[in-house]
């Protein structure tokens, strides 16, 4: 009998508790990297290829919400239910910065110059700090309606987009005069939103909808109803021909983006998935769940038994530094960073020294 294909992701194990925001850096010289944030506190830094685990940065005390990797995948930022913003180098896993706030942080941009960050949380501001200056008080934004879910730049840096964890609808902001120029309507709160790498949509997951908007008049493009309740969507950035979904049922959808056909059913994850994200060069994309691990898939499956693969490249939890700095230089080649982890001496049964 035929062998049935099903699609074998890579398994990145290390954090401890549900992963709850993934993101992609675009492609740098050094190829592109993969951040996450998770219950534990311990945001982590991957080979966006192929999950190998780079480092972790040590310093939060509280769960981190959101993460995010500068334009040229120097910098990260993490915002935490601990009150705060940290700013961190990607090459060494040092902080730079940590961003006080009054109430906990749930999303956190840089914009696309790199120059500025932008945070929003429970205390229903945004704020844009000036990472040139940034220690000087930053710019505050105190018209949100609602507690902020999820924040993101387009048009340039010239446009905010937030959502609220209490409301429904995406609004957008004139960064020059503070004020919100258009919002964007849904049944649920939004719990993701997305903008698409050539800058044309807006993916947006609310309930059980995923919708497409355009980014430049607003106007909706698409609109498909999911069997179940949808935390994450996000487009694919080559020709934005499909869509991948995740949420309530522990699957990984993909979708036809012209017809929203279902594609493919990824099952392996051991509870809801609370992020999913393509990668910048759209051939894999990867998925985060309340069971603590990291899954990347491949568009095009491959033949296989009930085996998953799992990434031995990724640690566990108890491979964190103790001086709060990733192991080895981030932007070294996957050869490299192979070396670099060799030379830890991580046991094989992924118990590192303290």
């Amino acid at each position: 009998m035929e062998k049935k294909k099903v699609a074998v992701p890579l398994v990145c194990h290390g954090h401890s508790r549900p992963v709850v925001d993934l993101f992609y850096s675009p492609v740098t010289p050094d190829g592109y990297f993969l951040i996450s944030a998770s219950k534990d506190s311990h945001p982590m830094l991957r080979n966006g290829e192929m999950g190998d685990w780079i480092g972790t940065f040590e310093g939060h005390k509280g769960a981190v919400w959101s993460c995010c990797l500068d334009t040229n995948a120097l910098r990260a930022a993490s915002g935490s239910a601990d009150f705060s913003v940290k700013l961190w180098d990607a090459l060494t896993g040092d902080v730079l910065h940590s961003f006080d706030h009054k109430h906990i942080v749930r999303a956190c941009a840089f914009s696309e110059d790199t120059h500025l960050l932008l945070t929003g949380g429970f205390e229903k501001i945004l704020r844009i700090y000036d990472l040139n200056r940034p220690d000087a008080t930053p710019r505050e934004i105190d018209k949100s309606p609602g507690s902020v879910r999820t924040v993101t730049w387009l048009h340039s840096d010239q446009t905010i987009l937030s959502s609220c964890s209490d409301m429904g609808g995406v609004r957008l902001w004139d960064v020059r005069s503070g004020n919100i120029v258009q919002t964007l309507e849904t049944k649920a709160p939004v719990t993701s939103a997305e903008v698409s790498q050539d800058g044309r949509y807006i993916t947006t997951a609310d309930g059980s909808s995923v919708k497409f908007w355009d980014a430049n008049h607003f106007g909706l493009v698409k609109s498909y109803d999911m069997p179940c309740i949808v935390e994450s969507a996000s487009l694919e950035p080559k020709n934005g021909s499909r869509f991948i979904t995740g949420g309530e049922d522990m699957w990984v959808h993909l979708f036809d983006f012209y017809t929203g056909e279902e594609i493919a059913c990824n099952k392996g994850h051991h509870g809801p998935v609370h992020c999913v994200r393509f990668s910048p060069v759209g051939e894999s994309y990867a998925s985060g769940s309340e069971d603590g691990t990291i899954r990347i898939w491949q568009l095009s499956p491959t033949s296989s038994e009930d085996h998953e693969a799992t990434n031995q490249n990724s640690n566990t939890n108890s491979q964190h530094t103790s001086n709060g700095s990733t192991t080895g230089k981030v932007k070294a080649g996957v050869s490299e960073i192979s070396r670099k982890v060799e030379g830890l001496h991580i046991p094989k049964d992924g118990n590192g020294e303290s």
